[in-house]
């Protein structure tokens, strides 16, 4: 089974197109009396000096032979950034070439997590995130302030299931549609690297069954890929707070991000963060003391 409900190249290029106006691409003088939002194909195959029957073989999925020549047109006609271009490439994959062979079960490696060990100690929330956001591993201060995934079933350590399925990820989250929105994005990354992921195509259809949001935000095919920004949390027990995150893939592995968070040292966040710690070793203290 696929991720995938059609021609993934067909459906990514249509909605691309969809998104681009006119005016973005100077044809503003060409928009009055215009039925359908965005670009038509021929004004798009035009900008990317390709025919319009082969762009439309392409947008109908009649087509997969693109070359990268013609990707990197499209792509820059289409004003995609990196993260949507390499989803442009990945979809444009012949299909023989991109059938995976079953995945080995994911690791995190040893010196990864001594790393997120060692930034309990700094008080910087850890977490690593491999294919489909399944959590691999956190430190315990990401535990305390997301979720303690550890608790959960190995096939529950997903964290598009916590954000969409577990109540508290909306209080959590300040900008919980944001998050969502993103999350989703993600995904739709993963599924073009990885269209015929059976635990990608559950974790789908999942999400699709019990989520309003994410049945209506799929079909957008709207990709993202986090490097660097902040999140905003209203946690329950220390209140609000934001920290800036960066996205890192230890020891080159694209399959695997390393999230770390920061705070401005000496903010409330950073206040907040530290008595986070505090209240998590106090009860793991507890628990100790409780359990001999």
């Amino acid at each position: 089974m696929s991720v995938r409900d059609g021609s993934g190249l067909a459906e990514f290029l249509s909605t691309c197109r969809a998104r681009v106006s006119p005016e973005q691409v100077g044809l503003g003088q060409e928009s009055a009396r215009r039925r359908v939002p965005g670009l038509r194909r021929e004004e798009l195959a035009r900008l990317a000096g390709v025919s319009v029957d082969y762009y439309t073989r392409l947008e109908q999925g009649r087509s997969r032979s693109a070359s990268a020549e013609v990707l990197d047109a499209l792509a820059v006609a289409l004003r995609l950034d990196e993260a949507e271009r390499q989803h442009l490439f990945d979809l444009a994959r012949p299909e023989p070439a991109r059938r995976q062979r079953r995945a080995r079960p994911q690791r995190v490696d040893p010196a990864t997590l001594r790393l997120i060990e060692t930034l309990d100690e700094v008080h910087c929330p850890a977490f690593v995130l491999g294919r489909r956001l399944d959590v691999l591993a956190h430190n315990r201060l990401a535990g305390a302030l997301i979720t303690e995934f550890r608790a959960l079933p190995a096939s529950r350590r997903n964290q598009a299931r916590f954000v969409f399925l577990d109540p508290h990820a909306r209080e959590l989250y300040a900008d919980w549609a944001r998050v969502a929105s993103d999350t989703v994005a993600m995904l739709r990354l993963d599924a073009g690297r990885y269209p015929h992921d059976p635990q990608l195509s559950a974790l789908v259809g999942e999400l699709s069954i019990h989520s309003e949001e994410f049945r209506r935000w799929w079909p957008d095919h709207k990709v993202h890929r986090r490097a660097t920004g902040t999140k905003a949390y209203r946690h329950p027990l220390v209140g609000e707070l934001t920290v800036e995150y960066q996205a890192l893939h230890p020891a080159g592995d694209r399959d695997q991000t390393l999230f770390v968070y920061t705070t401005e040292p000496g903010s409330a966040s950073d206040t907040s963060l530290r008595l986070l710690a505090h209240w998590h070793d106090q009860e793991q203290r507890d628990v100790s003391v409780d359990t001999h």
